[in-house]
């Protein structure tokens, strides 16, 4: 296999990071948790967030009858719910994956500036002059992009099929052109053993992971096991134990036996974990000291996910409820959607084991 990174794409030089959540601005949504609870279940609304959202909004989605869970799930349940209005707690491309799945529903989000480095490496202008320049190559972009370049894909695909995929299309001897996670990317062309035009694109958080502060935690917890997003560096994966999805890595901490874990992702994904496993420990993986983030492995655009701002987007008035809702044009939406019910078939076909040549 070979790994190709693509040349001459504009990446952000500085990433624009909103700044930390105050501990003042967490009591007051602390407060709000009965009047935020109450407004859910009288708009008759369906509250789906991330595992990397804070814990309180986690726990909102519960006691709500609402759904936790990673991109490809919240894809899922925001399709197939009967309710008519979504509030989607993450970053921006997955309240327009809900818009596009369901153009009839109103979707609304916290807070529309709640970003993702990985949509902001990979701009749809880039795109289009990268597939001219690579004509035979099968588009596969991470669902962590925008509308508009998900509209210029052939495949959408979250870190739990990646390898999966990559694998198929091999198969089928088609040439991929991925976007935009160097380290996904990386990933894929090892496992799948396969060529890949790679995105230089990097996850703020997964690329702060530090290989020798893992190794030192190591050493330190020699029970633990070391989990890890691909998302992450070569090296910080080589360290793994078990290597994927937000939702694959849960569902090991579930079933493996080892008393404690080092967790290379955001730690927003400790509060199902620890919820699933009370008798574990779940140990932050260690931040290099030029990491991005501002506050260790934490997401600070999920950090925008309030219970404030979902009440406003619930009960503000009509120019507020504008402010929160999710927009997708029509030709953009269409031709989103064609890839993203690719990978929806692609999943189900993989459960059922069968997979057939021609989706």
């Amino acid at each position: 296999m070979s790994l190709i990174m693509l040349k001459d794409i504009a990446l952000p030089e500085h990433f624009p990071l909103p700044q930390p959540v105050s501990a003042e601005a967490l009591a007051a949504d602390n407060q709000l948790f009965d009047r935020v609870k109450d407004a859910i279940v009288q708009h008759k609304a369906l509250l789906i967030a991330h595992y990397y959202t804070a814990p309180i909004v986690q726990r909102l989605a519960e006691e709500t009858g609402g759904f936790i869970g990673d991109s490809l799930e919240m894809a899922r349940v925001g399709k197939d719910s009967e309710c008519t209005t979504i509030v989607v707690a993450g970053v921006r491309f997955m309240g327009e994956t809900a818009k596009i799945l369901s153009p009839e529903k109103t979707v609304l989000m916290p807070d529309l500036a709640s970003e993702c480095s990985l949509d902001l490496c990979c701009q749809p202008e880039d795109l289009k002059r990268v597939k001219a320049e690579h004509p035979n190559a099968t588009v596969v972009a991470y669902a962590n992009t925008s509308a508009a370049v998900k509209a210029q894909s052939d495949w959408i695909v979250t870190s739990s099929l990646a390898v999966e995929l990559a694998d198929y299309l091999k198969g089928r001897g088609e040439e991929i052109l991925w976007l935009p996670d160097r380290h996904l990317g990386s990933y894929i062309a090892n496992n799948a053993k396969t060529d890949v035009y790679c995105w230089p694109g990097r996850c703020v958080v997964h690329d702060s992971f530090d290989p020798s502060g893992i190794v030192e935690l190591k050493k330190a917890h020699p029970e633990a096991k070391v989990l890890v997003h691909p998302e992450s560096p070569a090296e910080v994966v080589a360290l793994a134990d078990c290597v994927g999805s937000t939702s694959q890595l849960l569902a090991f901490s579930k079933q493996d036996d080892a008393p404690s874990y080092i967790v290379a992702t955001e730690r927003g994904i400790f509060y199902k974990m620890q919820q699933a496993c009370p008798n574990k420990t779940f140990i932050e993986a260690a931040i290099a000291p030029q990491g991005v983030t501002l506050d260790g492995a934490k997401c600070p655009w999920m950090s925008l996910n309030s219970l404030a701002k979902i009440l406003e987007c619930l009960e503000g008035d009509a120019e507020q409820k504008a402010a929160h809702t999710i927009t997708v044009p029509e030709d953009i939406r269409r031709a989103a959607l064609k890839p993203l019910d690719r990978m929806l078939a692609f999943s189900a076909a993989l459960k059922s084991g069968s997979v057939p040549q021609d989706l």
